[in-house]
């Protein structure tokens, strides 16, 4: 019995002295010159983003419950790598006017970050050459980036107190990041070097026939990895959409379907319809497919949301209203001023390059249809700081129809409304108020939409 108490009691003093692991990461640390009162810890994969409040003296001091993983820390021009784990204290330091000379990491964990810095100022060298390294021919462009790659696996081989499970992701993050440098350059080519019609030589990409593209580990680690299974898996989705007759948007949610790693499968399945039920034009046949092929209760929950928001700007159904928009001719415009015709509305802003490319169509079918029974409205978004530079577009461009601006760019009622969550986005409402298509053809789909215009005739 002695025996027995001893034992207990020397188990209670284990379990009293073993250190209990922390489920939060702190980070702290100073910014002289800082250029606003705050920073943002940015993670574009799981869409997580958190605001940071800077003291006077520009120090700051928060505690976080996140995922381990790759994060950003921006402030400004500076964008900070950072790779967070739970239990570790990271100290950030640097002044905004000199950035590169004086950023400093510190703290438990501070190694892996030290090194993701290092690497960035590797990878800007490329960065920096802009869009001419797409004019280089095949050879001169790969073995540009086969320098990078090996520059950064140096890079990490040198260093000292970086856990060997890092670093062995990180090879891989490296050599996958390498595959879609040379996975993209057929496109970019074509297009900077204006060549539509450029293919890439016949054993250009033989290296990416060794990718296992179901990898949960590195689907979960890696950016670069993420981008190579998101496009092989696009790829595979074109091929499935000619074969079938099928759009592209319930074509690569057929193929996601298929997957056999449910945590890759969920994921792309997420990540595309997140935007793509807002475009889809078989809404009933997209959300079906969802459902059925994804696993994640939390993400059929919002993308159910979505389903239900946009059941509501259906055919048929009245349009969601904007009142009172700023109308660059003067005065303000309200869709209600606009009942008796029908109303083909885009929704666009200055900075938007897509948008900006359908102009020209958009000019040419305006002028087609001048005299029909149509307005054409533009709606802005730009937010209320680039009201002059909507203002200059408007004018410089010579843009016709109702131009106007949104009272609360993408927060506005209108577009929220219509749960838009891309642009430009065409919307077409007929005479009396009820909605045609809330994802109307494109002006540069001019056969589509003229076949629209004719059906309805307009």
């Amino acid at each position: 019995m002695r025996k027995i108490w001893i034992l207990i009691a020397v188990l209670s003093i284990i379990s009293c002295n073993k250190e209990v692991k922390k489920d939060f990461t702190v980070i702290s640390g100073k910014v002289v010159n800082k250029q606003s009162d705050k920073i943002s810890l940015i993670d574009g994969f799981r869409d997580y983003s958190k605001t940071i409040q800077l003291k006077d003296d520009g120090s700051f001091l928060d505690t976080l419950k996140i995922e381990e993983g790759h994060y950003w820390l921006r402030d400004g021009n500076n964008n900070i790598p950072l790779y967070l784990e739970k239990g570790e204290n990271l100290q950030i330091n640097y002044d905004s006017n000199n950035f590169d000379e004086t950023y400093k990491i510190e703290g438990e964990g501070s190694k892996i970050s030290d090194y993701l810095f290092q690497k960035s100022k590797i990878e800007q060298k490329i960065r920096a050459k802009g869009t001419k390294i797409y004019l280089l021919d095949e050879n001169d462009y790969k073995a540009l980036f086969q320098k990078e790659k090996d520059e950064l696996t140096d890079l990490i081989y040198s260093l000292k107190d970086i856990p060997e499970s890092f670093t062995d992701s990180e090879i891989r993050n490296i050599e996958y990041k390498y595959y879609n440098a040379i996975n993209r350059y057929e496109v970019y080519h074509a297009h900077y070097a204006k060549l539509p019609d450029f293919k890439v030589s016949e054993h250009f990409l033989d290296d990416l026939e060794n990718v296992i593209y179901t990898d949960e580990g590195d689907f979960k680690f890696s950016r670069a990895y993420r981008i190579l299974v998101t496009n092989f898996y696009r790829d595979q989705a074109l091929v499935e959409a000619k074969k079938d007759s099928i759009d592209e948007d319930l074509a690569f949610l057929k193929v996601a379907s298929d997957i056999p790693s449910q945590i890759i499968k969920n994921d792309l399945l997420y990540n595309a319809a997140k935007y793509g039920i807002t475009y889809t034009e078989d809404i009933e046949g997209y959300y079906k497919i969802f459902m059925e092929a994804s696993t994640n209760k939390k993400q059929k929950e919002e993308i159910t949301r979505s389903y239900d928001k946009l059941k509501t700007v259906a055919k048929g159904q009245p349009s969601p209203k904007f009142n009172n928009y700023e109308n660059f001719k003067g005065g303000t415009t309200s869709l209600d001023d606009l009942k008796g015709k029908y109303v083909y509305i885009d929704v666009w802003a200055t900075w938007c390059g897509p948008c900006k490319a359908e102009i020209p169509s958009l000019k040419k079918i305006e002028e087609e249809y001048k005299h029909k029974n149509i307005n054409f409205v533009s709606i802005s978004v730009d937010k209320k700081k680039d009201h002059d530079k909507w203002l200059k577009m408007v004018k410089e461009k010579d843009l016709k129809g109702y131009q106007l601006f949104a009272d609360n760019d993408w927060n506005s009622e209108f577009v929220k409304n219509y749960l838009i969550l891309g642009i430009p986005r065409f919307i077409l409402i007929d005479p009396e108020g009820n909605i045609v298509n809330s994802n109307a053809p494109r002006p540069s789909d001019n056969t589509k939409l003229e076949d629209l215009f004719k059906s309805l005739k307009i």
